[in-house]
């Protein structure tokens, strides 16, 4: 890969990657809670899933949620059912008045929840799949591509760790004035559940968009 397609490269993938989305929004949302312990352990989870996503691309497994409409459509329901899962259980939790008052979920948890909202969105596993084989060597046998789509998945993964580390840290200098609003704990859980929500809700629509049928 020669500098202009190595610039080329990065200068996409921090495009891409940096948009905001679930996985994102997530790291934003744990961080803005939480604090920064827990935006950085969402941002880890994250990554753990896309190097998941990395290494099933690398063997071509990907490609078959690419051909398959119904697969892609599961995953993506069962994606956006997660969310709502997430928003409704924050609806539920036991109500504590008070500056700095939100129920801390445990670290490890915030961990497992984080790897599972990237591996329930399949346009993550759809962005490895469209976006590193621009990047390879045309015409190169299927060991040497394995082993270019590998390493292109890992700088992904290195680039996004950095761009998800900054949600994190951003969202947890908003956050200590979020955290110390002297709200009911009722309110701050409804303003974060209605974020999950949504997501959940868009995601469901474009589940069923025609366009992915």
């Amino acid at each position: 890969m020669g500098i202009g397609q190595a610039l080329g490269f990065v200068g996409a993938t921090v495009v891409l990657v940096g948009m905001p989305g679930p996985n994102n929004i997530y790291i934003s949302l744990r961080s803005l809670t939480q604090g920064r312990r827990a935006g950085v352990v969402s941002a880890l989870a994250i990554e753990t899933g896309s190097l998941v996503y990395v290494v099933v691309t690398a063997l071509g497994l990907v490609a078959l949620v690419q051909a398959s409409p119904t697969l892609f459509t599961a995953i993506t329901v069962a994606g956006a059912l997660y969310l709502a899962f997430l928003g409704i259980k924050l609806l539920r939790a036991p109500i504590t008045d008070g500056p700095g008052s939100i129920r801390i979920a445990p670290l490890g948890r915030v961990f497992r929840e984080g790897v599972l909202v990237n591996l329930l969105n399949p346009k993550a596993a759809l962005f490895f799949l469209a976006f590193l084989p621009q990047f390879t060597t045309r015409g190169a046998a299927p060991d040497r591509l394995r082993t270019e789509m590998l390493a292109l998945g890992l700088a992904v993964m290195l680039i996004g760790l950095a761009l998800d580390l900054s949600y994190a840290l951003g969202a947890d200098a908003l956050g200590r004035r979020f955290r110390s609003l002297r709200t009911t704990s009722r309110a701050r859980n409804r303003c974060v559940a209605a974020v999950y929500l949504l997501l959940a809700l868009f995601a469901l629509t474009t589940a069923i968009a025609p366009s992915f049928h």
